[in-house]
């Protein structure tokens, strides 16, 4: 039988802000690195700076 697991809101909320974070993080690191010379494919270079401006929207939307 399986189980439900239920949080409230706020924990929800706090765990969405930081997995969004993380994810922003990365992205961030992954042009850090390009700019040294690791090799990241051309296109995922544009996605990122755009992915990027779009969390600091969404974080900013949750309180981050």
């Amino acid at each position: 039988m399986a189980k439900k697991l239920e949080i409230d809101y706020e924990t929800a909320e706090r765990i969405t802000l930081l997995t969004l974070k993380d994810h922003q993080l990365y992205l961030k690191k992954e042009l850090k690195d390009f700019k040294k010379g690791v090799y990241l494919h051309p296109d995922d270079v544009g996605e990122n700076v755009l992915l990027i401006e779009a969390l600091n929207r969404v974080i900013k939307y949750y309180g981050g």
